[in-house]
């Protein structure tokens, strides 16, 4: 079982015009999404338009509630990278504001014993650079975890 302080994040992409928002609140560990000011609609990863209306002026960073449910899941058992634990669950998590979010689970022993519909709650990986990525896990929460170059 791969547990969650054994995970270290490969490289992630740098902010950019339309995703910097969205990184600067992940810093304080606020999961945002995107909202459309002008058609209300809620869409995650950021975007330059509205996937609901195809708006490019009212869209802004909301914060969630961190809350959602599995989706969907896969268990992985082949590493993308040497250093990286198997098995380890990737899912796509539907929070409570509507958008998926495609993500990591943990908190679980055995990663097969997820289930469709499992509550859970966002947790965070502190990345070098002071962002953090979103993970999930059991609703209850776990810590969040820092990488060797955070600690």
């Amino acid at each position: 079982m791969t547990t969650p302080s054994s995970w270290v994040p490969g490289d992630v992409p740098p902010a950019d015009e339309v995703t910097a928002a969205y990184w600067d609140a992940t810093r304080e560990h606020r999961l945002t999404v995107q909202r459309c000011g002008t058609c209300g609609h809620h869409q995650h990863p950021p975007r330059a338009l509205c996937t609901g209306c195809g708006g490019t002026d009212a869209l802004a960073q909301v914060d969630t509630s961190g809350a959602g449910s599995v989706d969907t899941f896969t268990v992985v058992h082949r590493a993308p990278r040497p250093d990286v634990p198997v098995p380890y669950v990737l899912a796509r998590v539907r929070l409570a504001e509507g958008p998926l979010v495609l993500t990591r689970l943990d908190g679980h022993d055995d990663p097969e014993s997820w289930a469709l519909g499992d509550a859970v709650t966002v947790a965070w990986t502190d990345l070098p650079d002071g962002r953090a990525l979103a993970r999930f896990v059991t609703e209850g929460g776990a810590p969040t975890i820092p990488t060797e170059e955070t600690r």
